[in-house]
């Protein structure tokens, strides 16, 4: 089960980094940002690009070798800040567009099954 939770994490990321690097106005727009200077443009590439890229490197890694408790450690590491800063996020902002409630549904659910994960003390 955990070894099919990091594949899908890195497909995840994977079809992200391709989507925000394809067409990072159409995303961008998609997820509030209304302009992007020049290094605002090059910094969205950076970040929701190529770190997202990276993360899909790392949970395919770790599941591919087996590593799952590291790999669970990672998307600990990943959702949990994440979860708690989007909660903050649309809590103080809302209302908010359907993409961002979409990304904040899959990355609760992702923490979800990554704590059930966790607990469940035999991951693989």
């Amino acid at each position: 089960m955990a070894t099919a939770y990091l594949y899908l994490n890195a497909l995840v990321y994977l079809l992200l980094a391709v989507w925000c690097t394809v067409a990072p106005a159409r995303t961008a727009a998609a997820v509030g940002y209304t302009s992007l200077s020049r290094s605002g443009q090059v910094e969205y590439l950076t970040i929701y690009g190529g770190l997202q890229l990276g993360l899909a490197i790392l949970f395919a890694w770790f599941a591919w070798s087996q590593q799952m408790r590291t790999g669970l450690v990672l998307a600990l590491a990943l959702y949990v800040p994440i979860v708690l800063f989007r909660s903050i996020g649309l809590v103080r902002w809302w209302p908010v567009e359907t993409t961002t409630l979409v990304l904040a549904a899959v990355e609760w659910l992702m923490l979800a099954v990554a704590l059930w994960l966790w607990w469940q003390g035999r991951p693989g």
